[in-house]
């Protein structure tokens, strides 16, 4: 299930393209005195007023890398709406998600051949929410945010090109965040493996603890900050970007120079192996060495731990990642799309919300070949995920993950990678005791700006 990932800089390119490019739709069917993005459309597809029209036609549905692993379900899901839609057909084809997904995408958008049905991440929405290219689904049917968590709908918006929020999308299946560690490893630094902190200071203090007690024949975590930045600073609500996403002020708040401060003085007590500085390994491999006591906060790997090192499982403990100052988690959901220029527009609105609805959400994160975690909130209570028994870390962890999805937003903020490099660059060089945080964080800011404004 990969999906390309996009960067700042390209996003401003794609929705430029976008917004001035123009094309011809032949073939188009109703009355198509109306434009999305450029494309001539039915009137009932743009505009106010809820989509009305006979749910019979054939649609294209895309998904993203997912035909070879869950052929047998999609095929499942789409013969059921058949069959529940006379008259309707779905093609499905399956985009591989690698670099360039968003620019295929944007093709597909300029020549007015958008699948009906698409399977997006956040950045290609963007674009393609801001050019006109989706259907503007709280509009063309105000019940569609009904099954979904509340705060997963509200928080699933995309502007137009007037600024506007808009439902362009359903949340789809999304990941979740928990902490592993090894509780025997806690306990030896004096820890309550039952207690997790509730702040990320909190856990740095921690992470203290546990170099004291290894003495550098374990550690707590791993150097790399690229891993934390900017999901910390998300978490202790710290603001990373201005509203309009132009310009860093990450530095404005004093509790970054104070999380620089924490990494520096961890780093240099031994909390993390030097080595680990600039290396792209996360702490998968040494958790099941017994070589740190955290472990990826992939909810996915715990069953991973328990494939493959079962004397670490039998340590493992799941707890809750700090809700800091956010007061609750982000998720950064995969969605489902209508195109706006699609020619059976009831069809492809009704196979999305079929496609999304708690049912087959449930269904589909009970494949054993998965872990994902659904976005309605009946899925949440489901007994799958609700049921622990005894001490199955995994099941515990999918439960603590559909409880807090149950307050979860999609909000989380996107940085380039050249944006987060230039951060991280400069965090490491505080770590390595090369700069003052203060100054560190200064010129983080500084340099993000820089390509900030390059990027327009």
């Amino acid at each position: 299930m990969r999906t390309g990932r996009l960067t700042g800089s390209m996003v401003g390119i794609i929705v430029l393209t976008l917004t001035a490019a123009g094309c011809g739709l032949s073939g188009s069917s109703g009355d198509s005195d109306s434009t999305a993005g450029g494309c001539k459309v039915d009137k009932g597809n743009v505009g106010s007023g809820k989509l009305t029209g006979e749910v019979k036609g054939g649609i294209t549905f895309q998904t993203t890398n997912l035909k070879k692993d869950f052929g047998s379900f999609f095929n499942g899901v789409i013969k059921s709406f058949e069959k529940t839609h006379p008259g309707t057909s779905v093609k499905w084809i399956d985009d591989p998600g690698d670099s360039t997904f968003t620019q295929r995408n944007v093709a597909d958008a300029q020549a007015c051949t958008l699948p009906d049905v698409i399977n997006l991440n956040a950045e290609t929405a963007t674009a393609l929410t801001k050019a006109g290219y989706l259907l503007n689904l709280g509009v063309k049917d105000p019940d569609a945010g009904k099954p979904f968590v509340p705060a997963f709908w509200k928080s699933s918006t995309f502007k137009d090109s007037s600024g506007s929020a808009l439902h362009t999308v359903l949340p789809w299946y999304t990941g979740g965040i928990v902490l592993t560690y090894n509780t025997d490893l806690l306990k030896k630094a004096g820890i309550d493996p039952a207690k997790p902190p509730t702040t990320i200071f909190g856990l740095f203090a921690d992470y203290e603890k546990i170099a004291k007690s290894a003495k550098g024949k374990y550690y707590a975590t791993m150097a790399n900050p690229i891993w934390r930045i900017p999901a910390d600073f998300d978490q202790m609500n710290i603001k990373t970007l201005s509203s309009d996403g132009k310009s860093a002020v990450f530095a404005d708040d004093p509790r970054t120079t104070q999380w620089v401060a924490w990494m520096a003085k961890l780093y240099k007590e031994g909390a993390m192996p030097k080595d680990s500085l600039s290396s792209s390994n996360d702490p998968s491999t040494p958790y099941t060495q017994g070589k740190v006591a955290y472990g990826s906060t992939n909810p996915s790997y715990v069953r991973f731990v328990k494939q493959n090192s079962p004397s670490i499982y039998a340590k493992t403990g799941v707890g809750q990642q700090p809700f800091d100052a956010l007061g609750h988690t982000t998720g950064a959901p995969q969605y489902v799309s209508v195109a706006a220029t699609s020619k059976h527009a009831p069809v492809a609105l009704a196979f999305a919300e079929f496609l999304t609805n708690a049912e087959n959400q449930t269904a589909w994160a009970k494949d054993p070949d998965v872990v994902i975690f659904p976005t309605t909130t009946t899925s949440l209570n489901d007994p799958f995920f609700q049921n622990v028994s005894g001490s199955d870390q995994f099941a515990q962890a999918r439960k603590l993950v559909a409880d807090q999805l149950k307050t979860t937003t999609a909000y989380q903020t996107n940085l380039s990678p050249a944006v987060q490099n230039a951060i991280v660059s400069q965090v490491q060089l505080a770590m390595q005791g090369k700069k003052s945080p203060a100054q560190a964080v200064k010129d983080a800011q500084a340099k993000a700006n820089e390509l900030l404004k390059q990027a327009g």
